[in-house]
């Protein structure tokens, strides 16, 4: 018996695993395919995502493989120049393919001690509460069931299979929203159009067409992107070449000399939000839970950010001292983030709209953008650094997460990659007696963060969750976020 299984071995699942392992947890990973995918969907990570990284020490690694580039152009693909300040020490986007990303964070699992078994492929599942499971034993737990027959038991059982995911159906869980009225192709391949040629080319269509594009990857291979003639009923299945190369022409007026494909495949704009990311011990994480067009790059990013919240709520609840209520919290705390983030790509793909309505509307929020604070405002949501969880009242700083800043000995991220919680105190008078096996207490403080506080209480993924001095009030606080204290 597994403590928990994870369905889908992508960047989701794999961030998940991750974090599972950090805390003791055994995971199981069911990935279908048998292979790594060869399709990049996604080419980079934004500084929320960048910020994790770092606070569990695999910044590094990513670092080595990606390429730092500004921030602007971001949003609907309106060009202005990158805020001046953003409150983050990671103000740029790392251009990483998904495909690297993915290896890494497997890597990072593996070494975790993750088991992960490719071709295996979930066909159903059966909940066990308060009662005996199916082989007689007392417990609750989750009964998984593989192609092959196999009969697997954990835990706990968390849906990271995607947009079509087999888990979030077999639970009954509702996926609400729109379904695709536009589709786009892309591929990568080789092409012998001139470089002069093709800079003239994306010039001209892009000044209407934003989902037009051809970017070098290196060795005469080009990532390429264009509008399809229509909506396929079959999305799974890739394009043909020769349509590809239609499309190309239709909208370009060139194939580009396009040739030698290493894939092909093509995406919608269907935005869809899950009803609820968990149904008793059935949870959702990353595109299970939600699917949206593409423009911001914020897909694979709000996957991760998803695992960051739910890894160490569910290894507190394995390990036996969450707090009544805490599992709960990630889907109060990231269903609305999603909803944003599915807010956002849809204005986005509005404002990308070739309709004249939508252009003057366009050209209205471009000259809005020249206002700092309205860019910061949008760059913000595209990058997740501006997300505050619903705590309650208090101080502006509750729910939010801390940059990372430099301390009297070291970085405060670095503090976070044991994945406990860490009470910051200048005050040298509090104390986390009780909870030390699970906070850790430095008296010191990050310099120029949160300076105006006397200390804080940060649960295991960063963000604040209680600000004073009163020792009274954080025993009060200490048993929300980490259980009951032990004798």
């Amino acid at each position: 018996m597994f403590d928990v299984i994870v369905a889908g071995g992508g960047p989701t699942g794999m961030m998940l695993a991750g974090e599972l392992r950090l805390h003791g947890v055994s995971v199981l990973v069911l990935e279908k395919e048998t292979e790594p995918t060869k399709v990049v969907r996604a080419l980079g990570i934004h500084a929320r995502t960048i910020e994790i990284m770092d606070q569990r020490g695999l910044l590094d690694r990513f670092l080595a493989l990606g390429r730092k580039h500004p921030l602007g152009g971001f949003f609907a693909g309106i060009t202005r120049p990158q805020p001046d300040r953003l409150d983050t020490a990671h103000a740029y986007v790392l251009s990483i393919p998904q495909t690297i990303t993915s290896r890494l964070l497997t890597e990072h699992a593996t070494e975790a001690g993750a088991e992960i078994r490719a071709g295996a492929e979930l066909v159903a599942f059966n909940q066990t509460v308060e009662g005996q499971d199916s082989e007689g034993q007392d417990g609750d737990g989750v009964d998984v069931e593989l192609a092959d027959g196999t009969v697997l038991r954990a835990r706990y059982l968390v849906g990271c299979d995607g947009g079509r995911s087999t888990v979030r159906k077999l639970a009954g869980v509702g996926f609400p929203g729109e379904a695709s009225t536009v589709d786009t192709l892309l591929g990568e391949m080789e092409l012998t159009a001139p470089a002069e040629e093709l800079a003239a080319v994306m010039a001209e269509v892009r000044r209407t067409q934003l989902r037009f594009g051809a970017m070098p990857l290196g060795d005469g291979v080009f990532r390429v992107v264009v509008p399809a003639a229509g909506v396929a009923e079959d999305r799974v299945t890739p394009p043909s070449f020769e349509e590809f190369r239609q499309q190309l022409r239709a909208t370009a007026g060139t194939d580009l000399g396009v040739h030698s494909p290493r894939w092909l495949s093509r995406f919608g704009n269907a935005t869809r939000l899950a009803e609820r990311y968990r149904t008793g011990r059935v949870l959702l994480a990353g595109d299970a839970a939600h699917v949206h067009p593409p423009v911001g790059g914020q897909g694979l990013n709000l996957g991760l950010q998803d695992a960051f919240n739910l890894g160490w709520k569910l290894a507190a609840a394995v390990r036996g001292w969450a707090p009544e209520g805490l599992l709960d919290t990630y889907h109060t705390e990231r269903h609305p983030v999603a909803a944003e983030v599915l807010d956002n790509t849809r204005a986005q793909m509005q404002l990308m709209s070739l309709d004249p309505g939508a252009q003057a509307v366009r050209r209205l929020v471009t000259r809005l953008m020249d206002f700092e604070e309205v860019n910061s405002y949008l760059i913000e949501k595209i990058i997740a650094i501006g997300i505050r969880y619903d705590l309650g009242d208090g101080h502006p700083l509750l729910g939010r997460r801390l940059r990372d800043a430099p301390m009297h000995n070291g970085r405060l991220y670095e503090l976070l990659r044991s994945g406990r919680g860490l009470l910051l105190d200048r005050t040298g008078g509090l104390s986390v007696a009780g909870w030390t096996d699970r906070v850790d207490h430095v008296v010191d403080a990050a310099k120029g963060v949160a300076e105006s506080v006397p200390a804080v209480l940060l649960r295991p993924d960063g963000h604040v969750a209680w600000v004073g001095a009163d020792q009274e009030d954080l025993g009060k606080h200490l048993p929300t976020w980490f259980g009951a204290a032990k004798a």
